[in-house]
């Protein structure tokens, strides 16, 4: 099979599907967060629910001021080895404005578990969600999904298990600059920790597994982002429609890989736009 990846150097490689390399001061977009993460910290909030046995099998629940509302639930990236949900508060503060009830969730990471445990404990979060919405003011059967990065493989992933029987349903996904085939993910630095297998990586390629779950997904990429990581992004919206899932793609000009997901805290912006068609 030919891969888009086939033929690249491992400069070029590392470049292309390690978003760090891509944006050398990324580390400045979360900094630029912290003031929006601290003015969260005046919301309502449940934290550190555990949804599962592992100790990072937790979510923070910011309930919307009005009884019955949408379940928000936000997954967050780091290449499935980093990053926390405290790190992301602000999203549940535009969500909550917007009358949504938030949830942000935690994950184990890799390298102290494989991706089949960061799978796994990212559905035991949703069916959490779905049997405890109501307790918390939410209606279990209005539950949209977002993600970035290594977030927005989580979504897909929760998109392609079989949620029949379940006492709640998922009406929407938003997946922001996600990697949906971990493969090329093998050859970066970052496997050191991932410690990926060809079929670890095949188990959970979303670019081949079909979508179970029959809902609007909207697919964003920025513009600033390598090309050969953005065609993630489009080969993932193909394979959805394909599949008869009514899919929309967006390739936002001038944001990279680390700034896209800022867009939360701006209610004009396009990703916020998408969110507001899933509610």
């Amino acid at each position: 099979m030919t891969h888009p990846w086939n033929g690249l150097t491992p400069e070029e490689h590392e470049r292309h599907y390690n978003p760090q390399h891509a944006v050398p001061d990324f580390r400045a977009s979360q900094l630029r967060r912290d003031p929006l993460n601290a003015a969260a910290a005046s919301l309502a909030v449940v934290r550190d629910i555990a949804y599962g046995p592992d100790p990072l099998d937790t979510l923070d629940l910011y309930p919307a001021a009005v009884p019955g509302a949408a379940v928000h639930i936000f997954f967050h990236g780091g290449y499935w080895r980093a990053q926390d949900k405290a790190n992301f508060a602000f999203i549940a503060q535009a969500l909550v404005r917007r009358g949504v009830t938030a949830v942000i969730a935690n994950y184990p990471l890799c390298p102290r578990v494989t991706l089949d445990e960061v799978v796994a404990s990212a559905r035991a979060c949703v069916a959490w969600v779905m049997r405890h919405a109501a307790e918390h003011g939410g209606d279990p059967h209005r539950i949209t999904l977002s993600g970035h990065s290594a977030g927005a493989h989580l979504v897909a992933a929760i998109l392609a298990a079989d949620w029949e029987g379940q006492k709640g349903t998922i009406t929407g996904a938003l997946m922001t600059s996600g990697i949906y085939d971990p493969t090329p993910a093998m050859l970066t630095s970052v496997n050191a920790d991932l410690r990926l297998t060809p079929e670890l990586a095949r188990r959970h390629d979303y670019e081949r597994l079909p979508p179970r779950v029959r809902c609007p997904v909207w697919v964003m990429a920025g513009g600033l982002e390598p090309w050969l990581w953005v065609e993630q992004s489009l080969r993932y919206a193909q394979h959805l429609r394909r599949h008869g899932i009514d899919s929309g793609l967006v390739v936002a000009p001038g944001l990279h890989h680390f700034d896209i997901i800022d867009q939360y805290a701006d209610e004009g912006s396009l990703l916020t736009g998408c969110l507001s068609r899933l509610a």
